[in-house]
């Protein structure tokens, strides 16, 4: 074909696609393995979501926003309950959609009995083991990615200080590593954490733990770098970061992606976090490591940012009634970019 003819076609492509955009189909032919979205339980009684949830050329991938924390699964001791997870394993399973597994060792709604009990660095380390091991085990061949440990950090890279880390230092990240590995050999293992995107403190203490344990031969396989940004504020240093990731031999994935605004929505708010949406994927589409994107949950109507932040809100690429919002087509033009 003539190199004329080929952009002729490549432009009428690309008009289609901003016509009929569809974000996973998009992300796949711009090199990612997937784009996908959080799900959290009750929803999946919502019709009108499900059918969205359902459509694969939007997401071909999905994550249990809940139903897999350590609250859900394991409440008591010994006692563990899979029924949530199973749930939305089986949702995807049906719609030929992939899982990320959200997340093994977390010190944020994890089930009281865990600080409660104050258990010894030996006896704390193998609730740990035993955790992950079960949780990665019973999905094994049927979640492609974990989130291993989530939130160790704070926000000057030095470590949170938690039950799990207070007890056992770093022993407790190297645990859930290796016991998941073990658990189910073939899915891929992230650290995860938020306030990652742009070069920071943060980013550099994630970095030196992920050289360092690798170099001890703890199977950490990726980054997880969450995304929970504020329109007008996203960090400018994205690719950068993506890259200095990337460049430690390890994956990225954008795990939890939403871009909140102070409300009411106006015009301009809206056109604001098209393009920030639009940097965001473009700079995981330029990192060859950055291997998909994940928002967190995809409309407004069941996002979390209300109830977490005072006055904020809109974070996501469908409104409340289920309509594309500017940020969505923002995306489309991402992943759209390579074409000339």
């Amino acid at each position: 074909m003539r190199r004329t003819s080929f952009l002729l076609v490549a432009h009428v492509f690309g008009v289609l696609s901003l016509v009929n955009a569809q974000l996973a189909l998009l992300a796949r032919l711009a090199g990612k393995q997937y784009f996908g979205t959080a799900v959290d339980n009750p929803s999946l009684g919502d019709k009108p979501y499900v059918k969205q949830l359902s459509n694969k050329l939007d997401f071909t991938q999905i994550t249990p926003s809940n139903s897999m924390k350590w609250f859900a699964i394991q409440p008591e001791r010994g006692v563990f309950d899979f029924s949530g997870g199973d749930e939305v394993v089986e949702f995807a399973k049906k719609n030929n959609q992939l899982v990320r597994g959200h997340t093994c060792a977390w010190h944020s709604q994890l089930a009281p009995w865990v600080e409660a009990g104050k258990f010894s660095q030996g006896e704390l380390l193998k609730i740990v083991g035993d955790h992950c091991s079960k949780l990665v085990g019973h999905y094994k061949g049927d979640v492609f990615q974990w989130d291993v440990v989530n939130e160790a950090f704070n926000e000057d890279g030095t470590f949170r200080n938690t039950v799990f880390y207070n007890t056992t230092g770093l022993d407790y990240i190297r645990t859930a590593f290796r016991a998941a590995r073990k658990a189910d050999p073939k899915a891929k293992l992230y650290i995860n954490d938020y306030n990652l995107e742009g070069l920071s403190p943060k980013s550099t203490g994630v970095a030196n733990l992920v050289k360092q344990l690798r170099k001890e031969g703890v199977p950490i396989d990726g980054i997880g770098v969450q995304g929970h940004l504020i329109v007008g504020e996203v960090p400018t240093t994205i690719r950068e970061n993506f890259q200095a990731f990337a460049n430690l031999g390890v994956d990225i994935a954008v795990t939890e992606l939403d871009i909140r605004m102070q409300l009411p929505v106006t015009k301009e708010k809206l056109e604001q976090q098209k393009k920030d949406y639009k940097y965001v994927i473009e700079s995981c589409k330029a990192v060859k490591r950055c291997v998909g994107v994940t928002i967190w949950d995809w409309t407004d109507k069941y996002s979390w940012v209300p109830g977490w932040f005072e006055g904020e809100g809109a974070a996501l690429p469908w409104d409340e009634e289920f309509n594309k919002k500017p940020a969505y087509f923002g995306i489309v033009e991402a992943w759209l970019k390579w074409v000339r």
